[in-house]
């Protein structure tokens, strides 16, 4: 941390060299292109991860992309369907790679605006954006030290998994942090939310006590002072339960699938659906409505 910007980059070249980028293409900014490429910021092996199991046979449990009347089905033959007025409107794999976009291959900075500017509401997931090598650096830190100089984030379009996002591009350490932003028709209107709260002064000596508690509780921002304690719980248990030797257990080996069969385990169907840019799982369900309360804390946040 360099005290420059108020992000922390504590990731390294190695890291990047075990990951695969998400994106790769040419950063714009008027007439200046610089090759780039995106990386996840966040790291989803850290939780604690669990199989499903069939317990009486202890066997992994595997979940088959299958038609009412007819079985498992091949990926080969699966389309994607939109459902209008009872029908589906079927849309082939090579028709909708065949729509053109230029942000597919470039994220031309359009727009800027202050640091704070942008409702936290609006951040949904961040990424880490390099040069793809030495030649690009030059033009990266200009870029780069342009938006520390003036307190900016560069705002863009880019195409990734089947979907156009609006970012948000920030300096991050000796880097650049992109963030994918929800568009405005992805949010919900707060007031429904807020409607039945009472529009009435709050007391004023409480409201003194909740203010000097605030100030006293104040201080700079540090994640690693945070710890899931749910994951530490999990991992004490699993620890525990490992150093017990009356600790049910069964073969992790992975048992032979019956030739033609085509079944893919939830893990693999969800990354092949992300690959693909398709939104619905392997098995489509009907999404959970969200609970007023979530969509509080959204809000809040």
């Amino acid at each position: 941390r360099d005290g420059r910007s108020d992000w922390s980059s504590d990731v390294c070249s190695s890291d990047l060299m075990a990951q695969r980028a998400l994106w790769k293409g040419q950063l714009r900014l008027s007439l200046v292109s610089i090759p780039v490429e995106l990386y996840a910021a966040h790291d989803s092996s850290a939780r604690v991860s669990f199989r499903q199991i069939h317990k009486p046979s202890g066997k992994r449990v595997h979940y088959d992309k299958t038609v009412a009347g007819v079985g498992p089905v091949k990926a080969d033959d699966i389309v994607k369907g939109y459902e209008v007025n009872g029908d589906y409107i079927l849309l082939d794999p090579d028709e909708i790679d065949a729509i053109k976009l230029e942000t597919k291959k470039t994220l031309e900075l359009v727009q800027f605006v202050g640091a704070c500017e942008i409702p936290p509401l609006y951040f949904d997931k961040p990424y880490y954006l390099v040069p793809t090598d030495d030649l690009a650096e030059d033009a990266y830190r200009v870029v780069r030290d342009a938006l520390r100089a003036t307190e900016k984030v560069g705002l863009g379009q880019m195409t990734m998994r089947g979907k156009e996002y609006l970012v948000a591009i920030k300096p991050c350490g000796d880097g650049l942090l992109l963030e994918t932003l929800y568009y405005a028709d992805e949010l919900r209107d707060s007031e429904p939310m807020f409607s039945d709260i009472k529009d009435t002064k709050a007391d004023d000596e409480l409201l003194d006590l909740a203010t000097a508690l605030i100030k006293k509780k104040t201080a700079p921002f540090d994640a690693e002072n945070f710890t899931d304690h749910y994951a530490e719980a999990l991992k004490d248990l699993i620890e525990a339960k490992k150093k017990n030797r009356k600790t049910q257990r069964v073969s992790a080996d992975e048992e032979e699938r019956p030739a033609g069969d085509n079944v893919v385990d939830l893990m693999a169907a969800l990354k092949q659906s992300l690959g693909r840019g398709d939104k619905k799982a392997a098995v489509k369900k009907k999404p959970a409505a969200k609970s007023p309360s979530k969509s509080k804390e959204r809000k809040a946040s």
